[in-house]
């Protein structure tokens, strides 16, 4: 019923459900068959209504009020009828669209009930902008939750970016705000405008649960569907469920897209999805790796935040091409038996002005008191994780990329923040919890529940926790209380390892303990040893660049780091540029030095990182049991003096053994007796001091014979020479 209230919201913009006055309604008169159509206009000199029935005349409307109300009257019989509005401007332009509060509402009772309980997991197949087809009309669905507004529309192009046009409708008490407008299509440009409780102008915001993003600088979500993309990965799929990720080899290759190469000859563009796919995907299966992780693709405003600083949790950057580019990408790599690991970004998010901060003019994503809702370390915000609605947005954007893109996992980043309010933070500037710690015990039940719910619905995907303290059980699983993680991030392992080579060799014998600490705690967790980007920026030099000595004992050094690595309980990885010693340090605007692989020494390198991925993939002792104490044993890490230390792999069969010998000086050892389990010839497996590594050929000739002599506790043992700087793989029979 019309009401002076009604018809002051809607011309001030300010209706919160604009469907009870605007579209057809009954009559206020005697008349039980008539009924009206009412329509906001207000730049338009006239208005006409124009039935989608055959034949059917069009229906001048009557101007009821001068700031741009029409009504016309209309006999019942016409109400099941879909109908079009026809305006006309000042200027004669003339615009014909379908009326959008001619529709009903699309949400049922029971998602409003999970959306409010934080229970609906498949949110992002409501909420957002979804291209839907009702009572055979297309348009798009749009919800979005913002529960301190007074007043949220949905702009674009289609309006003129006019936040009076198309009013949305509120659910009341769960905050969501819908409307579907018909005759929209894909690649529509939108965003919201809102208009919060206490500030007398509106403000633009995109979706949070948008599909597509424009490329920045510009900020506008795009309607996109996803359901088009043609699958070609089955078999991966089907596979991966049955597959246990902790018994089998899980080599990872760490990539930032935007600089793993460029085209120099268009002006340093980057590669595109697809241009990947054929690139990136092939050096990868050519290099013996089993996994790509990516550095994060959802889409964010500033490129040197490498995408850890997210605005889009649902869409993958448009930087490389389309939502299609990119599953083609991840089908690429899957039919090439690769998984694709993503950077996941759930700790924090940045301030800019179209994304989550201030979302409805209110705290809406995080806290308001800057100690519990202020990343001082960042400049970003903190999620409130005591929210349903706020981690219910989280949990959907883990699931949608496993869903949506096939997904093989997720590295959570910055995993130690989240579960310490006090994290960089000095005393005073946080709040203890309720018993009086520093835990984030909101935080922590989210990561249950993701990690509970990732293994549920997505059967052999895995999840990976950068966490950098000794919280316990990261990777337990959460029936024995632990945060149940697949793997956890060995952050301790390689700042150890790289404070240990980057010593002078000369040192080394002081710091043995260095390499072998990390043993003590190795089973503690399910751990991924790591050299990642975060070691390569910011002053901190190349790998390559780290190492001591003349060029040939870099390389030496680095050949040995990743000897050690490989042969070292635990899944490996390693960040793009390491493979093939990169000089220069990253930096995500240029290309990684790929001309460096027109020498020998460079060349030589990523040989033995070939050579070491497809060794390691193809021995069960190097990675059917990294959890375990059954699957290791040390022969010797006393022998500090010359910085020697040596151990045995085992797979599940005890007997399937891999014999590692480590010499970490430039001095070659000769007639080096190491002890070994049986006796009988020990093949040389790999020297990382092969000629064809740009070593100096000093080895074992293929392999040596194991003699009746007891040392180090076995009952045989192998004299053996050490190259300089070198680690060697010997496996018996």
């Amino acid at each position: 019923m019309e009401t002076p209230d009604h018809i002051a919201r809607l011309i001030k913009a300010e209706s919160w459900n604009p469907s009870e006055f605007l579209g057809p309604h009954r009559a206020s008169t005697s008349d039980a068959e008539a009924f009206v159509i009412r329509v906001f206009a207000p730049d338009a000199t006239s208005v006409r209504i124009i039935p989608d029935t055959a034949g059917s005349k069009p229906i001048s409307m009557r101007r009821t009020h001068e700031a741009g109300l029409f009504e016309t009257p209309l006999h019942e019989s016409m109400k099941t009828v879909t109908y079009r509005v026809q305006t006309t401007d000042s200027q004669g332009t003339v615009t014909e669209r379908h009326d959008p509060y001619a529709f009903p509402s699309m949400i049922s009772d029971h998602d409003l009930h999970l959306f409010s309980e934080g229970r609906l997991y498949k949110a992002y197949d409501l909420l957002g902008a979804h291209l839907r087809t009702v009572n055979g009309i297309t348009g798009v669905h749009f919800v979005v939750w913002a529960p301190n507004a007074r007043r949220a529309s949905v702009i674009g192009s289609f309006n003129q970016w006019d936040g009076r046009l198309h009013q949305m409708n509120s659910r009341g008490a769960t905050g969501l705000w819908e409307l579907f407008i018909p005759d929209l299509t894909q690649g529509t440009l939108y965003k919201y405008d809102l208009l919060a409780r206490n500030k007398p102008t509106s403000f633009l915001k995109a979706d949070p649960y948008a599909f597509a993003a424009e490329l920045r600088p510009s900020t506008a979500s795009v309607v996109h569907d996803l359901s088009t993309y043609q699958w070609g990965d089955r078999d991966w799929m089907e596979a991966r469920a049955h597959v246990d990720p902790l018994t089998t080899p899980m080599s990872i290759y760490e990539v930032h897209l935007g600089s793993w190469m460029r085209v120099p000859e268009e002006g340093g563009r980057w590669l595109t999805y697809r241009e990947l796919a054929d690139k990136l995907i092939h050096y990868v299966k050519h290099m013996g790796y089993t996994h790509i992780e990516l550095m994060p693709i959802t889409e964010h405003p500033f490129d040197g935040s490498w995408g850890y600083q997210a605005t889009g949790y649902f869409a993958a950057t448009s930087r490389y091409g389309s939502p299609e580019d990119f599953m083609a990408f991840i089908d690429t790599a899957h039919r090439a038996g690769i998984g694709v690991l993503i950077d996941w970004a759930p700790a924090h998010f940045p301030d800019d002005a179209h994304g989550l901060a201030l979302f409805d003019g209110t705290h809406l994503y995080d806290h308001e008191d800057p100690r519990l809702g202020y990343h001082p370390e960042w400049n970003s915000r903190i999620f409130n994780y005591g929210r349903v609605e706020v981690t219910n947005f989280l949990l959907n954007s883990a699931l949608f990329w496993l869903d949506k893109y096939h997904l093989d996992g997720l590295r959570v980043d910055a995993v130690a923040s989240m579960l310490y309010r006090d994290y960089s933070r000095k005393a005073g500037e946080w709040i203890p919890n309720q018993f009086g710690g520093n835990e984030n015990l909101e935080a922590v039940a989210f990561l249950k529940e993701l990690n509970i719910l990732v293994h549920k619905e997505h059967p052999g995907a895995i999840t990976i926790a950068e966490e950098s303290t000794s919280w316990p059980g990261v990777s337990k699983p959460t029936y024995t209380g632990g945060l149940g993680f697949t793997f956890k991030w060995n952050m301790g392992w390689m700042h150890d390892m790289l404070n240990y080579f980057e010593r002078d060799p000369v040192h080394r014998k002081h710091h043995q303990n260095q390499i072998t600490f990390g043993l003590l705690y190795a089973f503690h967790e399910n751990f991924v040893l790591v050299l990642s980007h975060d070691e390569v920026v910011h002053g901190k030099k190349s790998l390559l660049n780290k190492m001591p000595g003349d060029n040939w004992q870099r390389f030496a050094n680095l050949r040995a780091l990743y000897g050690y690595m490989y042969g070292h309980p635990g899944k490996i990885m390693l960040f793009m540029g390491g493979e093939f010693g990169q000089w220069r340090e990253w930096n995500h605007d240029d290309s990684l030095q790929w001309d460096l692989c027109q020498h020998e020494s460079h060349l030589g390198l990523q040989r033995l990182v070939h050579d070491l991925n497809w060794l390691y993939r193809s021995e069960p002792a190097l990675y059917e049991v990294d959890y375990d104490w059954t699957g290791f044993q040390w022969i010797d890490i006393n022998d500090t003096e010359n910085s020697v230390i040596s151990f045995v792999r085992k797979a599940k069969n005890p007997d399937n053994q891999i014999i590692c010998v480590c010499n970490f000086t430039p001095i070659p050892r000769y007639g080096y007796r190491i002890g070994v389990p049986t006796s009988g010839w020990y093949r040389e497996l790999l020297n990382s001091d092969a000629q064809m590594y740009g070593g100096s050929n000093l080895g074992n000739g293929g392999g040596v014979t194991a003699e009746s002599i007891a040392s180090h506790g076995l009952s045989h043992s192998i004299a053996v020479t050490l190259p300089p700087l070198s680690v060697l793989y010997f496996k018996a029979g």
